[in-house]
C-alpha cells in the first residue's frame, strides 16, 4: 500500500507564488555551473591567476564567473571551458 506522504504544493509552485521562481532557478544554475568550474580548476593544479591567463581574460573576469551572485556571459563561460580542455555543452530542453 502506497501512500502519497507529500501535502501541499511543491517547491516550483511556493517560488512562482512568490515570484522568485526564475530569480531561485537562475542563481542555482550559476552555483552548479561555478561549482564545476572551480572543481575543474583545482583537478588541474591551477590558481586562478593562472586560469584567468589561460582565459586570456582578467582576474576580475574570472571571479565574476565563480560567484552565484553575477551573471554570466557565454563567452566567458565557453573560455573557461577551453582552458580547461573541456567543451561546453549546451541544451535546449
Amino acid at each position: 500500500m502506497t501512500k502519497n506522504k507529500h501535502v501541499g504544493s511543491s517547491l516550483d509552485d511556493y517560488l512562482n507564488e512568490k515570484g522568485i521562481y526564475k530569480k531561485v532557478d537562475d542563481v542555482a544554475m550559476r552555483r552548479v555551473l561555478a561549482w564545476q568550474v572551480e572543481q575543474a580548476i583545482k583537478e588541474a593544479g591551477l590558481t586562478k591567476t593562472a586560469m584567468a591567463n589561460r582565459m586570456k581574460t582578467s582576474r576580475a573576469s574570472l571571479n565574476r564567473l565563480l560567484d552565484p551572485k553575477k551573471p554570466i556571459k557565454l563567452d566567458t563561460i565557453e573560455k573557461a571551458a577551453k582552458a580547461l580542455g573541456k567543451r561546453l555543452y549546451i541544451e535546449l530542453v
